[in-house]
């Protein structure tokens, strides 16, 4: 798939109607647990928690984009079953989103605090050791691109972790069929393919995150046809 093609997702229409919203929320959550989406940023995360909890505290994640905080919900169930500590900052331009985070993080126990924020526009919520973020570059064109990851940047005093689709062939088979036999929503169906599409590859992600300034960044395959990007403060 050599030309990438982004059209509007569906998700991402502010008068999306909130029962539409939850039932594709709910299939992206079904979509993520079968390609173990959130197992991709956990060494990273795991890594750098042991170290700052060796310091006496917890480790401060900023998860950008969190939709429906599924990424650190079950991230930090590893983490207890680890013994590490994390305090996670669950952010989202959608305020229903972030409820809707919130109520299952609280669920599930998880220590999380909530902040409404733009991460294109900036500034993210500060004080974060990590920044992560996961299937969300894609809705963007290179401009903007590199304002979320320099927006990350500046946010996270320790690392950025991205993971996101890689724009492949098999990429977007996967998409389609796992969109439709894990959900029912027609947002679900329609937005699955289109973010394969929309999706950058691995030197094209590689390349405005170098031009963004983080210099050192280091992008790796991973399956199901997903990269993961890594930057480490100096």
């Amino acid at each position: 798939m050599r030309i990438r093609v982004r059209v509007p997702e569906l998700m991402d229409d502010p008068a999306l109607d909130a029962k539409a919203h939850d039932r594709a929320l709910a299939g992206l959550i079904r979509l993520n647990q079968w390609s173990r989406a959130h197992r991709l940023l956990w060494s990273g995360v795991a890594a750098h928690a042991r170290a700052v909890n060796a310091e006496g505290r917890a480790l401060r994640v900023l998860d950008v984009a969190t939709g429906s905080g599924d990424a650190p919900i079950a991230m930090d169930a590893w983490a207890k079953r680890a013994g590490l500590r994390i305090e996670w900052i669950l952010s989202d331009r959608s305020a229903h989103a972030l409820s809707v985070a919130h109520a299952r993080a609280e669920a599930a126990g998880v220590r999380a605090t909530t902040a409404v924020a733009d991460a294109v526009a900036g500034p993210l919520p500060a004080a974060c050791d990590l920044a992560i973020c996961s299937l969300f570059l894609h809705h963007f064109d290179p401009p903007d691109v590199m304002r979320v990851l320099r927006n990350m940047s500046a946010a996270a005093t320790r690392a950025v972790g991205v993971t996101d689709l890689d724009r492949t062939r098999a990429g977007l088979a996967l998409a389609w069929l796992g969109g439709r036999a894990l959900s029912r929503s027609y947002i679900v169906h329609h937005d699955a393919p289109a973010s394969v599409r929309a999706a950058f590859t691995r030197a094209e992600i590689a390349a405005l995150a170098r031009t963004a300034g983080l210099d050192g960044v280091e992008v790796r395959g991973a399956w199901p046809a997903r990269w993961t990007l890594w930057w480490r403060r100096a």
